[in-house]
């Protein structure tokens, strides 16, 4: 459907009338505009589907989200716009929504590390199919084939942005001091002592401290990182990548010490505290790879969309990446959501349950998503630059419905469990739309490899 000449829109909404055809005019649906001005793409399998996404290219970070933690086609999807954003264009990091320790040892497979002399099981923690599938298996084995031989520089790497995993952390920076520097060691175990009760059962911790006192533990692990940080030059003269791994677990356990505390005060402080938590993860792995540095961040709609145009900013007083990342780099980043209709998804029904293949409710009426399906095509990238389309960027405005699925579906109450209000065209610099999708394919036993017979880093 063209956007312009005699058989173009007007700005206005209404097809242009050709000199030659009398015609009337008549006011478009905005489905129909949408799909005037989408870009339809082909599978995330096809060698074409990431081509698109070259107008990122310039970009220090390209955030790339999902409307859920279990859907296939949003983790090829980005998958395939990765692998060309590193192959084409200089990305050097990937970066998502998964514990650091965890992802560490993912680093280490595809830049061709040592792995630690005794590997643990990695995504051992709930939700494992998250980041325990195929389709993040076989991302690491491109990553891995395409570092071969590259010298560490020129490398991409897999790091986690996420906090949960305090007692991973904890035992990453007691194995690094020990290997490093044994009595800076002994003194972090008597610091680190204070947690120890609650290291299996972080949200426990939490409980305690409100009984015990509010700030328990945080002087001694804010204390224990600035130490380790004020060492910098002294270490990294040793191991600089070793250094830069056991300096964010430090990190990551005066950031979660504070995190399990606040979470049982409810509202906007935990989560601002996680999302902070992320993105200075994100600068100071950007920092740490020097000025020419370029990010993939892999999270959810919730965490990269600008917080501010959803009910989360406007309401709930949060912020999330997407908004922190938008005011430190502006244009160097872009911001671009992923939507769905109907199909299935792996999640839970709850919190610590197994993981189900569950049918996704067709989108309700008076959603983003439903416009988007309404539009009749299968697969398309919405630039939503308001320069390429006035009149649909200003009749997106209006606030409306948007789904967020993530490792919890409910959907018997899915209007009020997982449906919140967002102004698309503010929230997103694109949005990638797949009308029927499927569930991921956790990794089990039966996708073990020959080539790979310790199947480390994931452990099968």
């Amino acid at each position: 459907m063209p956007l312009i000449g005699e058989q173009g829109f007007a700005e206005d909404g209404t097809r242009a009338a050709s000199d030659h055809v009398p015609a009337p005019s008549r006011q478009y649906s905005l489905p129909e505009r949408i799909a005037a001005a989408a870009e339809p793409l082909p599978a995330p399998d096809d060698p074409g589907f990431a081509l698109p996404f070259d107008r990122y290219a310039d970009r220090r970070v390209v955030l790339l989200g999902e409307a859920s933690h279990g859907t296939h086609e949003f983790y090829a999807a980005r998958a395939a716009i990765t692998r060309r954003l590193v192959e084409r264009h200089g990305f050097t990091l990937v970066a998502v929504e998964a514990d650091w320790p965890d992802a560490a040892a993912v680093n280490r497979y595809v830049r061709h590390l040592p792995a630690p002399a005794r590997p643990e099981r990695m995504f051992q923690r709930f939700p494992t199919w998250m980041w325990r599938n195929t389709e993040i298996d076989a991302l690491a084995r491109w990553m891995r084939a395409h570092n071969a031989g590259r010298p560490s520089a020129r490398q991409v790497g897999f790091y986690g942005l996420d906090m949960y995993n305090m007692n991973g952390s904890i035992e990453s920076v007691l194995r690094y001091l020990d290997a490093i520097d044994p009595e800076a060691a002994a003194v972090a175990r008597e610091r680190y002592g204070c947690l120890t009760p609650w290291q299996k059962d972080p949200a426990t911790y939490g409980r305690a401290s409100l009984r015990a006192g509010y700030a328990r533990c945080e002087e001694a692990v804010v204390r224990q990182c600035r130490e380790l940080l004020e060492r910098r030059l002294e270490y990294a003269r040793a191991d600089g990548e070793a250094f830069l791994d056991a300096a964010q677990n430090a990190r990551l356990v005066a950031s979660a010490e504070r995190y399990y505390r606040v979470m049982y005060y409810g509202g906007a402080e935990s989560w601002n505290l996680r999302d902070s938590h992320m993105f200075e993860t994100l600068e100071n792995l950007l920092d740490a790879h020097g000025p020419d540095a370029k990010a993939v961040v892999w999270a959810h709609n919730s965490h990269i969309g600008d917080a501010r145009h959803t009910d989360m900013g406007a309401v709930r007083g949060e912020h999330n990446i997407g908004q922190l990342c938008r005011q430190r780099f502006g244009r160097d980043a872009a911001l671009i959501g992923f939507g769905t209709h109907a199909g299935t998804v792996a999640a839970a029904h709850d919190w610590g349950e197994a993981m189900q293949v569950m049918d996704v409710r067709p989108s309700l009426r008076d959603s983003v998503e439903r416009l988007c399906h309404d539009s009749g095509l299968p697969r398309f990238l919405l630039d939503l630059d308001p320069a390429r389309d006035p009149a649909l960027h200003r009749r997106l405005q209006e606030g409306r419905l948007q789904r967020f699925i993530g490792v919890i579906y409910r959907p018997d109450t899915e209007r009020w469990s997982h449906y919140a209000e967002a102004c698309l065209p503010r929230q997103f610099d694109a949005y990638v739309w797949f009308d029927t999708t499927r569930a991921l394919t956790p990794l089990g036993p039966e996708h073990a490899r020959e080539d790979a017979p310790d199947t480390w880093p994931f452990g099968l």
